[in-house]
């Protein structure tokens, strides 16, 4: 068995300035990969600017592999049309978890990640000690696609150690 690290908890909170696929809009889902694991949002009808605000889980057992967005617009009778794809990196992330950092003020910044070539940030992305957990709240910009970002938040969780 691959040895476990962690779950990953990413909530993917909404959708900004989506393209259009449809006549007038779209109806945007999300895929989020990594490595085999493969999850998605529900659609939301009509809607260039969505509010998922849906937690998905992943199990992380390697954290150098990177994480894999695609945004999709639903169709009925023909293949969901393309909206964008982007993807971000955990392990900077995974080193703030490893501090095992406790005793801090809740909102503490505990690491800043600026937007290169290696991720898909539109902003600086700051990952924080809040309310006992690592989180990290970041914006990235699909590719791909004339337009679009996505909000999302990660938070860590452990798994009890048995032995």
């Amino acid at each position: 068995m691959e040895n476990i690290l962690g779950l990953l908890r990413i909530k993917i909170i909404r959708g900004i300035n989506l393209a259009i696929r449809d006549a007038i809009s779209s109806d945007p889902y999300v895929i989020v990969r990594m490595a085999k694991q493969k999850l998605k949002t529900r659609v939301v009808k009509k809607n260039l600017n969505p509010e998922w605000n849906e937690e998905l889980t992943l199990t992380i057992s390697d954290p150098n592999i990177p994480i894999k967005l695609q945004v999709y617009d639903k169709d009925t009778f023909t293949l969901d049309d393309k909206m964008g794809d982007a993807y971000f990196s955990i392990k900077e992330f995974v080193e703030a978890v490893k501090m095992k950092l406790e005793n801090i003020p809740s909102g503490t910044i505990v690491s800043k990640v600026r937007p290169n070539r290696e991720n898909c940030l539109s902003e600086d992305s700051f990952i924080k000690w809040e309310n006992g957990k690592v989180t990290q709240l970041m914006f990235l910009r699909l590719n791909n696609v004339e337009c679009g970002e996505i909000e999302l938040q990660l938070h860590w969780i452990d798994i009890p150690r048995s032995g």
